[in-house]
């Protein structure tokens, strides 16, 4: 899948392509996503949404990788996670760039996450996903 990307797919471009979803979600969904835990619900629903229409992946993939960045800024404002450019090794277990990684090393790919949930359906809850990462020892 090739992806057109408005900034470069790197760990410091992880908050902008946060933060332009926010917009987006606002301007095409009327959700007001606030950076908390609890608005993964409203993004697990939006994407919900966007998956009744029925678009091939291929199609909205740019906004689900935007869903996933947020997802991950979500997971660095709550915890002790940080923006991350994976290695070579970790590029090619989780298929994107970066993602964030705990104090502890533990490595987390919230933008594949987005990918799971539009294609598996709520089994892939974003919001369940970062309950987990919150409550890891």
């Amino acid at each position: 899948m090739r992806l057109s990307l408005k900034y470069p797919p790197a760990a410091a471009s992880g908050p902008k392509f946060a933060a332009d979803i926010v917009v987006a979600a606002r301007e095409v969904s009327q959700v007001d996503l606030d950076y908390s835990v609890a608005s993964l619900a409203q993004v697990d629903e939006v994407i919900e949404g966007i998956r009744g229409d029925g678009p091939p992946v291929d199609a909205v993939a740019e906004t689900l990788f935007g869903f996933g960045a947020y997802v991950g800024e979500v997971l660095v404002r709550h915890t002790d996670a940080q923006w991350v450019d994976f290695d070579d090794s970790a590029r090619q277990l989780f298929g994107h760039a970066f993602g964030v990684a705990t104090s502890t090393g533990q490595l987390w790919n919230p933008l594949g996450k987005a990918f799971a949930r539009y294609v598996n359906g709520a089994e892939d809850s974003l919001y369940y996903f970062c309950h987990t990462v919150i409550n890891q020892p």
